[in-house]
């Protein structure tokens, strides 16, 4: 038998999904590959693919459970919602967290028995708002063990021993860690399918042993777009643009928002019972029935530097939701 010799080529495709929508929000269907424009690093990339066919999907669902009682009630309500918002093709993990984060159950039929049940299983009383004290009869500590405050959470001058005033505990909100980990779960699907985490939540985050950046670039070299809801002070209306204000060494208030903007995610904002279950339809919606584009990237694939991406669309007043850009993995050669 004659021997071949065989000749490997190392390709750096990317796919690229794409969400068009009008002034209004509704989505925009008909558009052709006519009308796409994208630019990896403002260099122009000839697409390659172009398909509008509708995605499987594989969700990572992250449930916020640090929520206060009132908003924790309306989420707990609209759980049942949510596997209406699925078909028999798609799959769903389930994570919850408050204070670090735990996994509900691995990836499942999406219409199976299991995920009403572990849903069930997630509903929590929430945490109650409660008015800091740190002066007056209420706030001082009146049991003393060795010069110190017995009780952790009224440490009486903290690590100086002051009894001056008392450090009031922080919140705790480990959503950099509850994405994290649902990351590395929904890494593990296999191609063809639209990897998405959907969290519902206030976007507040404090406490993760995680951080923003670390989580970010996993994303990004997961294919893994970020989804959302946010509830409660985060979906006051003039709370997005006040919560982009941060003060240095202080609970970030929405950082859900920056995930879901770096992902090519949408975010709905609702606080009524009747709005969160129907964002769930049409966030399931949008992430199926997107336009996906694919090209041959010019970069190496060796290097492992961000590649900033940038979609256009040639029609006016239309907006293109899309990931910002990725890292290369060993999952892009072919």
């Amino acid at each position: 038998m004659d021997k071949l010799t065989k000749f490997s080529i190392d390709v750096n495709f990317v796919e690229v999904p794409v969400t068009v929508k009008d002034s209004k929000g509704n989505l925009v269907a008909g558009l052709t590959f006519r009308d796409f424009q994208i630019y990896e690093n403002n260099s122009r990339e000839p697409l390659k693919l172009f398909t509008v066919d509708p995605a499987p999907l594989s969700i990572s669902f992250v449930i916020d459970q640090s929520l206060t009682s009132d908003v924790m009630a309306k989420v707990n309500n609209s759980l049942d919602a949510i596997q209406g918002a699925l078909t028999p093709y798609d799959e769903i993990a389930i994570f919850t967290y408050a204070n670090g984060s735990q996994e509900r159950t691995g990836f499942t039929g999406a219409q199976s028995a299991r995920v009403p049940f572990v849903l069930s299983m997630t509903k929590t009383a929430g945490t109650e708002m409660l008015v800091p004290i740190n002066g007056g009869p209420f706030g001082s500590c009146s049991v003393m063990k060795n010069g110190s405050c017995v009780d952790p959470n009224v440490q009486v001058g903290g690590s100086t021993g002051n009894p001056d005033f008392i450090t009031i505990p922080k919140e705790i909100h480990t959503l950099n860690d509850a994405i994290f980990a649902a990351a590395k779960e929904l890494a593990t699907r296999p191609k063809g399918r639209r990897r998405i985490i959907y969290v519902i939540s206030d976007g507040k985050e404090n406490g993760s042993k995680a951080t923003y950046r670390e989580v970010l670039k996993y994303l990004q070299t997961n294919k893994i777009a970020v989804y959302g809801t946010a509830v409660g002070d985060s979906a006051r209306w003039g709370e997005g643009f006040i919560s982009r204000l941060h003060i240095p060494f202080t609970m970030y208030d929405n950082r859900l928002a920056s995930y879901v903007l770096a992902t090519g995610g949408t975010l709905d904002s609702e606080n009524g019972l009747n709005g969160i279950e129907k964002s769930y339809a049409r966030i399931a919606e949008e992430a199926r029935t997107q336009y996906t584009l694919g090209y041959l990237s010019h970069e190496s694939i060796y290097d492992g530097k961000y590649r900033s991406i940038d979609v256009r669309v040639s029609r006016p007043g239309l907006e293109v939701i899309a990931k910002r850009g990725y890292y290369p993995s060993a999952q892009d050669t072919k």
